[in-house]
């Protein structure tokens, strides 16, 4: 009964009330750090009280959450090695399930309230993004701090909701919507109407990268029906794509001999020649970018080709997103860069049950999140 009065002294209960009887004990386990190189647990007799507003509750005790089968200590190992491991290789190694150490996951970013500390008066540029959480179409969206490179929030879909679920976050968190001068996402007709809608004071750039996605695409669109009359083409998809720079010495002398003037002209490389064109456009001083865009389309009208007239008519459309540019000065680099450590996380966990632990995998590595723990 000295343990019942010990942890009476010190118990406030919810409600407030104190002194509240003592009821009984009950045994109770928690799994703590191993000893060595074996399991060990951690019993104790934890009493109950009675409170005259609560009825019979169980005194919290220092070294666990309420709730929890573990020790502190053991949960502050599990967050340390998840940010390196995919979580069933952390189970194996700690001898658990990997859906109760998702538990301890889900509760340290969202039941924690380490996102609910999360402050967001200050973020004022943001970037915008859908990877696949899984294969076919199944994407969440991501918005990230540009200036504080990190991740603010994720949900599913890439719908133009998500952008009200996002603003409704970014409340949540200090934010206002009308502090967001700057968004960086792609030519997507859902994220247009959902920025005019719940960000109208926030001028919009059409991210760089995705403006090369759309150029690539349109390339392997001309390459695939070209190919059908000329069959040196075939296998040279990645000869179109990739930077000049990233291509090995046998890629780079196909391409070339591809390009030899003396050749009966490609409509393929005609487009790469469009493409490498477009790239001198980020370079321009902001008093020539309108001209560039304007003498820029002519060619391929006269082309011909179907993928780049449409291409030319896409970035005439968008051409404000694309001249916002030469003021922002931003892009979705950062975002990539987050997003190339979900992916590689999600590579080594080969994919993950849910878009769910997808994003909350997304928070513990890029959020910047303050969790707590004991160590």
């Amino acid at each position: 009964m000295r343990d019942i009065e010990l942890f009476q002294q010190a118990l406030d209960a919810e409600c407030g009330a104190t002194g509240c009887a003592a009821y009984d004990t009950t045994d109770r386990s928690w799994r703590r750090l191993n000893c060595f190189q074996h399991e060990a647990l951690l019993h104790a007799r934890v009493p109950r009280v009675e409170c005259p507003s609560c009825g019979v509750k169980q005194v919290e005790v220092p070294w666990a959450r309420p709730g929890s089968g573990f020790t502190l200590l053991f949960e502050a190992l599990v967050m340390a090695m998840v940010k390196q491991m995919p979580v069933q290789a952390v189970g194996r190694l700690v001898g658990e399930t990997d859906k109760r150490l998702w538990r301890i996951l889900n509760h340290y970013v969202e039941g924690a309230r380490a996102r609910a500390r999360a402050d967001f008066s200050n973020v004022r540029e943001v970037g915008v993004d859908e990877p696949a959480s899984k294969r076919g179409h199944n994407y969440v969206s991501f918005y990230v701090s540009l200036e504080r490179r990190r991740l603010l929030f994720g949900t599913e879909g890439r719908e133009g909701d998500a952008l009200g679920r996002f603003r409704l976050d970014l409340m949540a968190h200090g934010g206002a919507a009308e502090r967001i001068r700057e968004l960086c996402m792609d030519m997507s007709p859902a994220y247009i109407r959902g920025a005019e809608r719940h960000f109208p004071l926030a001028e919009v750039t059409f991210d760089r990268f995705h403006v090369k996605k759309l150029f690539n695409e349109a390339i392997e669109k001309v390459r695939r029906e070209e190919q059908k009359e000329r069959p040196e083409l075939k296998k040279t998809r990645w000869l179109w794509l990739k930077n000049q720079k990233n291509l090995t010495k046998s890629q780079a002398t196909d391409l070339a001999v591809l390009l030899e003037p003396s050749r009966i002209a490609l409509k393929t490389a005609k487009a790469y020649q469009m493409k490498l064109a477009f790239e001198e456009f980020w370079e321009l001083p902001p008093i020539l970018a309108t001209a560039f865009l304007t003498k820029w389309r002519r060619w391929p009208g006269r082309s011909k080709m179907a993928p780049m007239v449409k291409l030319a008519a896409t970035l005439r459309d968008h051409q404000r997103g694309l001249l916002r540019w030469f003021h922002s000065r931003i892009s979705n680099g950062t975002l990539e860069s987050v997003n190339s450590l979900v992916q590689a996380a999600k590579a080594r966990a080969r994919g993950y049950r849910t878009s769910q632990n997808l994003i909350t995998m997304a928070y513990l590595i890029s959020a910047d999140l303050d969790y707590e723990l004991p160590i």
